[in-house]
């Protein structure tokens, strides 16, 4: 038998010369757009942005110096459809929306699902809002307030109402010649929602069920009635964790009756897991939003109060090391390694830290086994203390061949240790406890912690053993 030679399958890939191997556009096609723009040859810019993706585009334009933005929008602004501008980083979208007359960004928003017009309109001021609104069908209007009128951050405003739902007594015949008669529908969806006469659902179909079901078949009896139904002012967080457990493509969003009023699906989710897990970390270290499209005025205001609140806790620890002035006078090597001590808690508590946040943020801590955490943390802090005691006790007699000052080390770096496991644990779920965002407080309080233990172990220690030089 002789092996069947295939075509090689065609696809549609951005030239080499536009990506890198990363898939990011390259600095030399990003010039050549911009300096296209600045001769005022739109014809040559648009010709080499118009194979790019609406991703791509929209990279385009946050590669793109700000002062230049508008240029670039006005060469090619027949590309800048709803897609582009969905996929844009907040602070451009912002930037060129602000340019664009009300009708202009109306036109944007009808192309587009309602959770991605929402997003465009949202971050307007309330005058432009409602210029915009005013500028929409009545339909996308209605929509559109709905949404708005939800919580920022919560599924109301994640949703999409572009969904198909059909009454349990259809048959599949019935569903898909409905769906295939109405060219109105959504065309994007992984699975339809069978719905009761009160509007609430009662089960789902997937298409392929659909597919491979004769069409007298009910849709009661090949629809699956085990459903996961978010409520509308359910936070994201939560509704990206539902997604992430239970494997979901698509989910039922109903409001405070019962009743379907949109769907989420896993796009969604996916950017909202990132840009959540980004977050935590930022708000750990106190980074604001951490996003480099971020005006710096807004970037130095975040930044500058953290670094405040840190100066504060800095002067804090520093008075404990005033209560031992005597001590550190009359023994100099405790001021060369106090802040071994304090580091290492530091570094100690912050790993502590990381992972309690995380847990909690993913449903994994709990109340039901918070006191086996902290359990589990406090063995790990013990064990680490007792290994980083014995190295800093022997590396520190190697050089200063001082058995005392040796031993005194060693237990303050147990007990800091053990104070950074317990303080990593504890703050966060204190604070999580009521009702204040763990990781936007718990590096600060940690690390005073850490600090203040360090050296109070370390020159209490040093002054009950009676060190001197």
């Amino acid at each position: 038998m002789s092996e069947l030679e295939l075509p090689e399958p065609e696809t549609e890939t951005a030239p080499e010369t536009q990506l890198d191997r990363d898939d990011h556009l390259r600095p030399e096609f990003v010039r050549a757009v911009l300096d296209a723009v600045e001769d005022g040859n739109d014809e040559a810019a648009r010709a080499l942005v118009e194979p790019l993706h609406p991703a791509d585009i929209a990279d385009l334009f946050e590669l793109t110096p700000q002062e230049d933005r508008a240029a670039l929008a006005r060469a090619v602004t027949d590309l800048l459809d709803g897609d582009v501008f969905a996929e844009m980083n907040d602070y451009v979208r912002e930037d060129l929306i602000d340019a664009l007359e009300p009708h202009q960004v109306a036109d944007l928003a009808s192309e587009l699902d309602t959770d991605d017009a929402v997003a465009i309109i949202e971050d307007m001021d309330e005058d432009e809002q409602r210029a915009v609104l005013r500028a929409l069908d009545p339909d996308d209007r209605a929509a559109i307030e709905e949404a708005l009128s939800y919580a920022e951050e919560s599924a109301g405003r994640l949703m999409q109402r572009e969904l198909i739902a059909v009454p349990e007594h259809w048959t599949v015949g019935d569903a898909i010649d409905y769906l295939r008669g109405h060219e109105e529908l959504t065309t994007d969806f992984w699975e339809i929602f069978v719905v009761d006469p009160a509007h609430k659902p009662i089960g789902t179909c997937q298409l392929s069920w659909m597919l491979r079901t004769p069409r007298g078949i009910a849709i009661a009896d090949v629809m699956k009635r085990e459903q996961t139904l978010i409520p509308v002012d359910m936070d994201q967080e939560e509704v990206a964790l539902r997604f992430q457990k239970y494997a979901l493509i698509s989910a039922a969003v109903v409001d405070h009756g019962g009743r379907l009023v949109g769907m989420i699906t896993v796009d969604d989710i996916v950017h909202i897991i990132s840009e959540e897990a980004g977050e935590d970390t930022l708000r750990l270290a106190g980074a604001g939003d951490g996003d480099i499209n971020e005006p710096i005025r807004l970037t130095v205001r975040t930044r500058f109060t953290w670094l405040v609140v840190n100066l504060g806790t800095a002067m804090v620890a520093s008075s404990v090391v005033g209560l031992f002035q005597g001590t550190i006078a009359s023994f100099a090597l405790l001021a060369v390694l106090m802040p071994i001590v304090s580091g290492m808690g530091g570094n100690a508590g912050t790993q502590t830290l990381a992972v309690v946040v995380r847990a909690l943020a993913t449903n994994q801590l709990t109340s039901s086994n918070t006191a086996r955490m902290i359990g589990r943390e406090f063995r790990i802090a013990a064990a680490n203390g007792v290994m980083l005691g014995a190295l800093i006790g022997c590396g520190t007699y190697v050089i200063f061949r001082n058995t005392d000052l040796s031993l005194v080390i060693a237990a303050a770096m147990l007990v800091n240790n053990i104070t950074a496991g317990l303080s990593g644990v504890l703050v966060p779920v204190t604070l999580d406890k009521f009702r204040i965002d763990p990781a936007v407080s718990s590096a600060v309080f940690v690390t005073t912690m850490t600090d203040t233990m360090g050296f109070f172990s370390f020159l209490g220690l040093a002054s009950l053993w009676g060190l001197h030089g």
